[in-house]
């Protein structure tokens, strides 16, 4: 069983779950998800020979949850994990991201690779910088309900998922993402859930001991830290502009579900057809079939043996 504790960063707490010995793995998760999120990953990465820390990211879980949306940019997010290593006594760490985890990752090792020796995303691919700012193009594009819109003004979303948390976290984790057919476009009269039952069956690897964890949770923190993450989209863009065209030139690892609508779509097939471009160094892509979003929950075995085997080869 992995310990527990707070430890401060970069101005606010982490809550975190840790276990092992050896070069230091930080596991970043995503939305809305919590660090039980790597619950599978823990244990076997410490087995391994890895000391393992997975944190509630910052506005999630028992981590401290900034009132400030521009607290939630991606500065903010990796300087979290720049800091945590440091806290933890060590100069290197490898660091493995899911759902927003992976921006998180990618970012961590384009900022500091000197810091971040190896780097693994599952779900969303590296950082390609467009030339406008995210929004504005989904706007100039004549798209005005797509998720990332529909999360944007503070309140909207938040009282969809806060109104019955159990039916939201059993539409998020029970299906969401995890089906290609899924349209990750808004109908305004239905919200993002749209009509889930209640008491809609959970999938094979989620039992209702797991849901239940989430819920109690996120009945006790709400969404709206998570959903801040997503209110720094076009802020994130005009950060990043130094690394406009930039590599990731550590060691890198890509895992991803076959029916996860995040990259079956037309972009997120692009840009798994060239991860080459911003990472050189690509040691392994691992699409896994019949698997959706939540990747590592989904597909233990197969994700512990790619990390292990990968952080086995390139942590420092």
């Amino acid at each position: 069983m992995p310990s527990s504790r707070a430890i401060a960063v970069n101005g606010i707490e982490l809550y975190l779950l840790e276990a092992g010995q050896g070069p230091l793995v930080l596991l970043c998760h995503g939305w809305p998800e919590l660090s039980y999120s790597w619950r599978h990953q823990i244990a076997a990465l410490a087995r391994a020979g890895f000391h393992v820390v997975a944190p509630d990211m910052r506005g999630f879980g028992n981590s401290s949850a900034p009132a400030d949306v521009g607290a939630y940019s991606i500065f903010h997010t990796v300087g979290d994990m720049v800091a945590l290593t440091a806290a933890l006594g060590e100069s290197k760490a490898a660091i493995v991201g899911h759902d927003w985890g992976a921006p998180v990752a990618w970012h961590a090792a384009l900022f500091r690779p000197d810091l971040f020796t190896a780097v693994a995303g599952m779900s969303v691919p590296p950082p390609f910088r467009g030339r406008g700012r995210p929004l504005d193009t989904l706007r100039e594009n004549g798209i005005s309900n797509f998720y990332w819109q529909y999360f944007q003004t503070p309140g909207i979303a938040e009282a969809e998922f806060e109104r019955d948390v159990a039916r939201s976290m059993r539409a998020l984790l029970g299906s969401g993402f995890s089906d290609a057919s899924a349209s990750l476009f808004i109908d305004a009269a239905k919200g993002f859930l749209g009509e889930v039952s209640a008491d809609r069956p959970l999938p094979h690897w989620l039992s209702e001991a797991d849901l239940a964890f989430f819920v109690g949770t996120y009945q006790r923190t709400g969404f709206r830290g998570g959903l801040n993450w997503y209110r720094n989209i076009d802020r994130n863009w005009e950060l990043t502009a130094p690394w406009q065209d930039a590599q990731i030139r550590q060691p890198s690892l890509f895992i991803a579900g076959a029916q996860d609508s995040v990259v079956t779509g037309l972009i997120g097939a692009k840009r798994i057809n060239e991860l080459e471009r911003v990472l050189p160094n690509l040691k392994g892509r691992l699409i896994i079939d019949g698997a959706g979003h939540w990747i590592q929950q989904e597909r233990p075995e197969q994700v512990n043996a790619a990390l292990i085997a990968f952080l086995k080869d390139n942590a420092v």
